[in-house]
Parts: C-alpha cells; sequence; structure tokens
C-alpha cells in the first residue's frame, strides 16, 4: 500500500494512505516529530491488518528520531515470518511515537481486534497502581508489607518490605497461590499466611512470577478499598482511554486468541550451549500453566502478575503514556524515578546478567545485555520495559520515543528458539527511529 504526505497547514502534516481517499490529520506540532513520509498513523504495510488507534492524551514533546519506513518493513516481515512457517498461529505488533499508534499489524489466525494473554506484561498495570498510592502517600516502599496486610507476617515473612516485593528480592519466588484459593481477598490472604520464605529477603534476586504481584494487589486493596482489578480500570486504563485489562468478565472473553503448543522442547545439548545447564530450572511458569489461561476464570479472576488481556497496540499506548504522563497521571518526579533508577543490580542467575530492575520495571542497561532483558540489542541503556512468557514484548526507549508490543498465542516449546525470535523482533523494533 503507498503512503505519501502533504502539507495542508504550515504546522499541520496530512499521511494520505493508499489512493488517497483516507486521510489523517497529525496535530500541529506533531508535524515536527519527523514522521517517515513512508510510514503513516494507520498504514498497512507487508499485508497485515492494520487498525487505527487516536492518541494517547497530554503534551507530545518534540522527538528527535523519525520513524524510518523500511525498518518498519523489516520489522513486521520478521513478525511475519513465523506465522507464515507455522511455528506460531498468530501474532498482533504495535509501534507508537508521539503519543500516537503509528503501525498496528495482526498477523495469521486472528483479527485486528483480538486481545492476547500477556502473562507477566501485566505487571507494570499493576505497578502504575502503586506508583500512584506511593505518591498520595498512603504506600510507601520502605515500609513492611505487614503494615498493610497484618496477617501477611508468618513464617519469618514480617521483615519483608513493600520494596522488596516490587524488586522480586523478597524471598518467596515460588510461593503457591493457584485456583484453589485465588478467586477472593480472603482466600488469598489465608494462602499468604502458609508462605514460607526461600531466602532472605533482599539479599539476592530470584524472579517471582506471580506471588509478589498478589501481595501488591492485595495492599492495593487493603490501602482503596478497591478491588485490584477494579484499581486498574479507574485509575490506569480508563483515564488513558484504554480498555478494560484485568480482569475479563464472561460476558466480555470473546476475541481472545486462545493459546497454542507449538514446538518441540530445546534438547539438553542446545540449553547447555547456551545457558551452560542440561535443563530449565522448574517454576511455576509451566507449559500447563500458561495454557490454563485458556479457562474462562483465569481470564476472570484478574491474575496481577500474569493475567492481563489485551492488543499489542494497548501495551504501546500504556508504554507511551509512562513516556509523557499525559495529564500528570503520576506525580513527575516519581515517574522519573520508577522509569529510570534502578534499585536492584543483584545477579540474576539463570540469565548470567544483572537484575536491572527499577521499582515495577527493567531497563535496558549500558552493559550490552539489552537482549538478555527482553529488548533486543538496539535500543538506548534508558529503555525500560517488561516483557511476558510464551514471547510478549513491551518496552519504551526515550531516546527515540519509540513504544512497543508484541503479542502472541502461541507457546513455543523451544525456549531458545522463542528466546532468539524475541531478541530479533526486538532489536528490528528498537531500530525503527533514526536521529533526525
Amino acid at each position: 500500500m503507498a503512503v505519501e504526505a502533504t502539507h495542508h497547514h504550515p504546522n499541520e502534516l496530512v499521511v494520505l494512505v493508499g489512493d488517497s481517499t483516507k486521510a489523517r490529520k497529525v496535530p500541529p506540532g506533531l508535524a515536527l516529530t519527523g514522521f517517515d513520509r513512508s510510514v503513516g498513523g494507520d498504514a498497512s504495510v507487508s499485508g497485515g491488518t492494520a487498525v487505527g488507534a487516536a492518541p494517547i492524551g497530554g503534551a507530545m514533546p518534540i522527538t528527535s528520531h523519525t520513524v524510518v519506513g523500511q525498518r518498519v518493513q523489516d520489522l513486521l516481515a520478521r513478525c511475519r515470518r513465523d506465522v507464515d512457517e507455522g511455528l506460531l498461529p498468530s501474532c498482533q505488533v504495535a509501534l507508537a511515537q508521539g503519543g500516537e499508534v503509528i503501525v498496528d499489524e495482526t498477523f495469521g489466525d486472528a483479527a485486528p481486534d483480538t486481545r492476547y494473554v500477556v502473562f507477566s506484561a501485566t505487571k507494570p498495570f499493576v505497578a502504575g497502581v502503586v506508583w500512584q498510592l506511593i505518591a498520595e502517600g498512603v504506600v510507601d516502599p520502605a515500609q513492611r508489607v505487614v503494615e498493610y496486610l497484618p496477617d501477611f507476617g508468618t513464617l519469618g515473612k514480617e521483615v519483608v518490605t513493600v520494596e522488596q516485593v516490587m524488586l522480586h528480592t523478597s524471598g518467596f519466588p515460588n510461593a503457591p497461590l493457584g485456583p484453589s484459593c485465588w478467586s477472593t481477598s480472603a482466600s488469598r490472604r489465608a494462602a499468604f499466611g502458609t508462605w514460607r520464605l526461600e531466602f532472605e529477603p533482599g539479599t539476592a534476586y530470584q524472579y517471582h512470577p506471580t506471588s509478589a504481584h498478589w501481595v501488591l494487589a492485595e495492599i492495593i486493596t487493603a490501602v482503596t478499598g478497591a478491588d485490584h482489578r477494579q484499581a486498574v480500570e479507574d485509575r490506569i486504563t480508563e483515564p488513558l482511554g484504554l480498555p478494560r485489562v484485568l480482569g475479563i468478565a464472561l460476558a466480555d472473553q470473546k476475541g481472545i486468541a486462545v493459546l497454542e503448543m507449538r514446538g518441540d522442547p530445546a534438547s539438553a545439548d542446545e540449553l547447555e550451549k547456551v545457558l551452560g545447564i542440561r535443563e530449565l530450572p522448574v517454576t511455576e511458569v509451566t507449559d500447563e500453566a500458561l495454557m490454563g489461561f485458556n479457562h474462562p476464570d483465569a481470564r476472570e479472576v484478574g491474575v496481577p502478575g500474569g493475567g492481563g488481556v489485551m492488543r499489542a497496540s494497548d501495551l504501546a499506548r500504556y508504554y507511551q503514556a509512562l513516556l509523557h504522563n499525559p495529564g500528570e497521571l503520576w506525580e513527575p518526579g516519581l515517574l522519573a524515578d520508577v522509569t529510570g533508577r534502578v534499585r536492584n543490580s543483584l545477579p540474576d542467575r539463570l540469565m548470567g546478567t544483572t537484575a536491572n530492575r527499577t521499582l515495577g520495571l527493567v531497563q535496558a542497561g549500558a552493559d550490552g545485555q539489552a537482549a538478555m532483558r527482553g529488548m533486543g540489542h538496539t535500543v538506548s541503556a534508558r529503555a525500560f520495559g517488561h516483557n511476558g512468557a510464551a514471547g510478549q514484548i513491551a518496552f519504551a526507549d526515550p531516546e527515540t520515543g519509540l513504544s512497543f508490543g508484541y503479542c502472541t498465542n502461541g507457546i513455543d516449546a523451544n525456549v531458545i528458539r522463542q528466546w532468539r525470535r524475541g531478541s530479533a523482533i526486538g532489536s528490528r523494533a528498537g531500530a525503527c527511529a533514526t536521529p533526525v
């Protein structure tokens, strides 16, 4: 599809898509951001399905980077490849800049409005509520969890702080909380009382797939009186013009992509060559657990560490909000802290890097290990994000102004192939903008 641009007002760029019967006006001032003239806001590229999206509100600072059409084509071609080859049933990809989604594509057995389970890419939405509560003075990261949840303080956990929970240093990475007890606040808090520490809080980093964010969800409820799912909608997604993403009612689950297993597991030799181990450690993130999110009840309960349901463009738009802070949804100084200050540099023993975690996000870092943190090889050191299991990708780069979302319903049994796919896609996404 051909894309061209013309100017009507000196400060207004009109992007003409296809036969020029479809025009999209760019607000005054935004034309100066230097969008590449070969890419429009709702342009379809490489045969995918494109959907326009309204811009995130608020001030849109001028960026010194322009989006390069050929690089976008390269990104989309790489995303589409695994679908065409049968490795994935479908995928969705979105790129945003200047508060606006500029690329939004769907490939494979899915529709433009298909939603995906994004697993741990959910976590920053819950963290977004906690950041607001910190600014309001009702949550203090330095305080112990028991100050908000007295029943939590059993079996040595009375020393755990909110900050440690948000940094995955709280010592209970594999604490169990599944369908048998996750449906009510009372049952969840009762389960907390049975959890045991696996290491001394604050002394080590080990990723907490779901346990830490169940605690954050209950802290949200304790201080606001609101269910964590509703708090995310009322405080985060609705103000940003995004749909409900956590706790999807049974009646609203039409159009969610069904998760599918694909491929064969990596061999012990492959694992040893890449990771130096012959088998992966057993955690709660099993194929069976991931496939469990096909169950309507699992989608409805709103697992705060991994149960979000959304489109790739919702991810891209949320990260634009983290870059631009429309309407000062978050206190500016605090937002700068949580997106820019690393508080956890402890070793990640599985990945062979440092954790590089802020208060709720992962920072790419300047040590050349951004790809190991899920953001590819081309983003700046300041880029931040949080990916999800089975290859979901979400990040923003303050240097280029880009944000990126990638979703798939294919659970690739070969984790090495999945990681390489994510690195390739993330690298191409990060390189889609270049200095003017």
